[in-house]
């Protein structure tokens, strides 16, 4: 598929795939409206097609957001898994490029990280996001599990509170300061030392040493 602009700023597709195309278009869009400040007549348009042309693969504008943001809980899963590794060569080491690759997504992609998280499409609505989203999740909570056994077994929180714990705070972290995007508050120092020091001091708060808190035991 080749991209080529079009009069007053539109582009469009030659001899390619509707359907890429208008994910390409709401990506675009987002990026520079946001999730809500277009229509499904200006994805259309962006995409140099008719208005009634991308009704031949969704619904609706919202079943084109679900689709863009299901692509991007696709790939931001397979960016989590690749971080974590399975919590190889140590726990702490891994889940320190964990808690990194998430705030590199929101900056790498921010017009997914939009569909994904700020769109308000219901999950309910549509089966296969409510899926794809969960697998993001899944691959937290597998850290937070090998995350929790290296505590005592009495007194031990259980690993789904802890994994939304951490989700919670990498979540705010990349919303405010980590992303790529305009929306982006400024900070006098990096989000990943921000999120370091924030998952210590938790860690620290469940009663893991330094040591192990910093991957050296």
């Amino acid at each position: 598929m080749t991209w080529g602009r079009r009069g007053s700023g539109e582009r469009g597709y030659h001899h390619g795939n509707l359907k890429e195309a208008l994910v390409r278009a709401a990506l675009e869009l987002i990026a520079e409206k946001g999730p809500a400040g277009f229509t499904f007549a200006d994805a259309a348009r962006w995409a140099g097609v008719s208005p009634a042309a991308p009704y031949r693969h969704y619904r609706d504008r919202d079943a084109l957001i679900a689709d863009v943001a299901k692509r991007g809980f696709e790939a931001f899963t397979a960016a989590l898994a690749k971080a974590w590794d399975d919590g190889r060569p140590d726990v702490m080491a891994a889940f320190d490029r964990l808690g990194k690759s998430y705030l590199d997504f929101a900056k790498r992609e921010p017009a997914y990280y939009s569909a994904m998280f700020e769109a308000g499409v219901p999950l309910d609505a549509d089966p296969q996001l409510r899926e794809t989203s969960e697998r993001a999740f899944v691959v937290l909570r597998a850290a937070a599990e090998k995350l929790v056994a290296l505590l005592p077994a009495k007194g031990r929180p259980p690993a789904l509170m802890v994994a939304l714990h951490i989700w919670s705070m990498t979540h705010g972290i990349a919303s405010l300061f980590g992303r790529g995007d305009a929306a982006r508050r400024a900070l006098p120092m990096p989000p990943e030392e921000l999120l370091e020091a924030a998952v210590l001091i938790y860690l620290r708060g469940l009663g893991l040493n330094e040591g192990v808190a910093s991957g050296r035991s």
